[in-house]
């Protein structure tokens, strides 16, 4: 595609935006007073401790597991770099306030991690992440001490520590249908928190980012951010992304692609961003074909579109979150 031609579509599919969005609530409330201490997020900042953060390992075990291809021809199914193609780089840094990592214990007790990112919300209380990684803390499931942590890095907790509510994770009921495979297509999640050790509500404290939806595959610039379990920092990168048709039957759809490199284990979840008049949209999150990429040089996301406007509806308005279907007797 030529420069004139992308340049022209990219403004096209803004303009969409801007009116396919027109309809999602924003942070409307003026309100910021705190609520008083929350003692739950008390007890969560002294249990992840320094050394329990550095330890949790990826929600994404198979995230960035494999090198890319080097042959010269493509097969059936590649995910990762064609030949030729450039790799932007990614560098470590101290991060955004709006993005952040997950931290939750597993069945076994093994602490586990995952990306996330602040997005406005009536209640000032959303982080938006990939499917695979809430999953299995949605409905009735224990929460196992699921927490979010905004800008985390060496170790630090700047704003606090904000629980994720009980039955706070929402999935859309799609991807347990349908599985993360065969669901890659709805690989998104949104996590309803309560206010940290002080009583602030999140987006009081950190801000939000603007959720897009319906505004296409082909976005430049992108800033991708990522947080590599066990990592002492975020990672961000400059790019663009672009359409993947599906060529894994295992896994079908039509998904937004961006080449970045480093985005290994952990880095799922983490918000692809837009400039937008006052600060970022997020118009994806890393997820969706092979849940984020088996690459650590190409990464993919749902594509935000109706069912992802429907899921931040159901959140804002407390609808009951989806869960697994019980099995007919």
């Amino acid at each position: 595609m030529e420069s004139g031609t992308r340049l022209v579509r990219h403004a096209a599919v803004c303009a969409a935006a801007l009116l396919l969005c027109a309809g999602l609530p924003t942070a409307a409330s003026a309100d910021s007073t705190t609520a008083g201490p929350n003692l739950l997020a008390d007890e969560l900042d002294a249990y992840w401790t320094p050394a329990r953060m550095e330890a949790a390992l990826p929600a994404d075990t198979v995230k960035g597991t494999e090198p890319g291809p080097t042959a010269t021809a493509v097969a059936p199914a590649v995910d990762g770099p064609r030949p030729g193609e450039y790799i932007p780089p990614s560098w470590s840094f101290e991060g955004i306030p709006q993005a952040g990592t997950f931290f939750w214990t597993d069945a076994t007790g093994t602490g586990r991690t995952c990306s996330g990112s602040v997005v406005r919300s009536p209640g000032r209380d959303v982080v938006l992440s990939a499917g695979h990684c809430l999953k299995g803390s949605a409905g009735t499931s224990p929460k196992r001490r699921l927490a979010f942590v905004p800008q985390y890095h060496d170790a630090l907790k700047p704003f606090g520590i904000f629980p994720v509510r009980t039955n706070g994770v929402h999935v859309p009921q799609e991807y347990y249908d349908l599985g993360e495979h065969a669901g890659a297509e709805y690989d998104f999640a949104f996590a309803v928190t309560e206010p940290n050790q002080d009583g602030t509500r999140l987006e009081d404290a950190v801000g939000g980012l603007r959720l897009l939806t319906g505004a296409g595959y082909y976005h430049a610039p992108v800033r991708m951010i990522g947080y590599p379990a066990g990592a002492e920092k975020p990672l961000e990168c400059w790019s663009r992304t672009t359409r993947w048709d599906s060529d894994d039957p295992a896994d079908p759809g039509v998904f937004p692609r961006i080449a970045c490199d480093a985005f290994v284990g952990g880095t799922s979840g983490g918000p692809m961003l837009v400039p937008w008049p006052g600060g970022w949209a997020v118009i994806g999150v890393i997820g969706g074909y092979h849940t984020g990429g088996n690459t650590p040089q190409v990464s993919y996301s749902a594509y935000f579109g109706t069912a992802t406007r429907a899921l931040y509806r159901a959140v804002v308005t407390g609808a009951p979150p989806a869960g697994p279907r019980l099995a007919s007797g």
